[in-house]
């Protein structure tokens, strides 16, 4: 059986939102195989960020646009001629959602249907996924996994607007990508993702790694909330799996897919915060932070049942929570130490046996 390596090198891979966090892992990731990169995106963050970290700018086809562009985003796809596009272009925060709710749905709705007219009129695609989110779901806040059949319906404008971009690709897929020559289009809903390298606001693990930097308590915002967190090399691997196996054969395995971790790594942030303080050291804690009057709704529980990915696919999580989060510490260990980040991360790739 051909490997995720061997299949992607020399391919010509084209990441909408690759300057963001997932977004500069995938790319580091498809180097390692051998693929020839292209991109397009807002420039990356200011500040520190993982995209100038790992000094992507002069190592792929580095293209900075608004998705909200069609014109231009078109013109860089036609211009790389790409055989796997993989959408990931998105305003990716509840909190900043509910302040700017129509950039919200402009970038994640208008942006996915931009990104599928680059497709229709670029015929060297044969694989496009676009990604989601768990959240897509309309949560009834059950204790068990959300399978891909169950209704999409989510509750605050990022998660809903990701709800919409899920049905405009269902739209595509059936009105335009329906001819047995049409590429194959699949969406990849994941959860709650982890690593070294997310500097975002408003996210557990970064705010834990800016206390661990600082030698502070970690605040919690919602303690008891629970997620299915997995690293990012988890569902990269999900990703890849998928561009991959309908590349071969379309009729089979195009379609919808969750990518989570196994229950036993759904957990609370304040258990996924404790987990860090332990694996850091150094006498930080996890503490809840003050009540702060009336905040947006968020989800209490969010589970994911994977099992589709795995019996199709034949996708499966590989670590915990506990070694997902060691590879985080360990990580920031090197960023903390102004150790070589590339050659850092690139080891962790060539050693993770099951991505290859």
């Amino acid at each position: 059986m051909v490997t995720l390596k061997e299949f992607y090198r020399n391919k010509r891979v084209f990441i909408t939102g690759h300057t963001g966090f997932k977004g500069s892992w995938l790319c580091e990731v498809l180097l390692n195989f051998g693929a020839n990169v292209g991109g397009y995106a807002l420039p990356p963050a200011e500040g520190e960020n993982l995209f100038d970290l790992l000094k992507l700018s002069g190592r792929i086809t580095h293209n900075t646009g608004d998705i909200r562009d069609r014109a231009k985003l078109i013109d860089a796809v036609k211009a790389f001629q790409p055989e796997i596009i993989i959408h990931m272009a998105a305003q990716p925060l509840v909190l900043a959602s509910y302040q700017s709710p129509a950039y919200t749905y402009e970038v994640n709705v208008m942006g996915t249907v931009n990104i599928l007219e680059a497709v229709r009129q670029c015929s060297s695609v044969k694989s496009f996924l676009n990604v989601t989110t768990d959240k897509v779901y309309l949560n009834r806040e059950w204790v068990y996994g959300y399978r891909e059949n169950e209704e999409l319906c989510g509750y605050d404008p990022y998660s809903n607007s990701k709800s919409c971009s899920e049905l405009a690709t269902y739209s595509y897929r059936h009105s335009f990508f329906n001819a047995p020559d049409s590429p194959a289009i699949s969406t990849a809903r994941s959860g709650n993702v982890i690593g070294g390298g997310d500097f975002a606001e408003n996210r557990i693990i970064p705010d834990c790694m800016r206390s661990a930097l600082k030698g502070k308590d970690i605040l919690l915002r919602n303690p008891g909330s629970v997620r299915p967190y997995q690293h990012v090399l988890e569902c990269l691997n999900g990703y890849l799996l998928l561009c991959m196996r309908q590349y071969q054969d379309k009729e089979t395995y195009a379609g919808s897919y969750n990518f989570g971790p196994d229950d036993s790594s759904c957990v609370s942030t304040e258990t996924l915060a404790g987990i860090f303080c332990a694996s850091w050291g150094r006498g930080i804690r996890a503490v809840a932070q003050a009540s702060q009057g009336t905040k947006p709704h968020e989800a209490d529980i969010l589970r994911l049942d994977c099992s589709k990915a795995k019996s199709v696919l034949g996708w499966r999580p590989q670590w915990d929570i506990s070694q997902a989060v060691g590879e985080v510490v360990e990580w920031l260990k090197v960023y903390a130490s102004k150790g070589d980040i590339i050659s850092y991360m690139d080891k962790i790739i060539a050693d993770r046996k099951w991505l290859s």
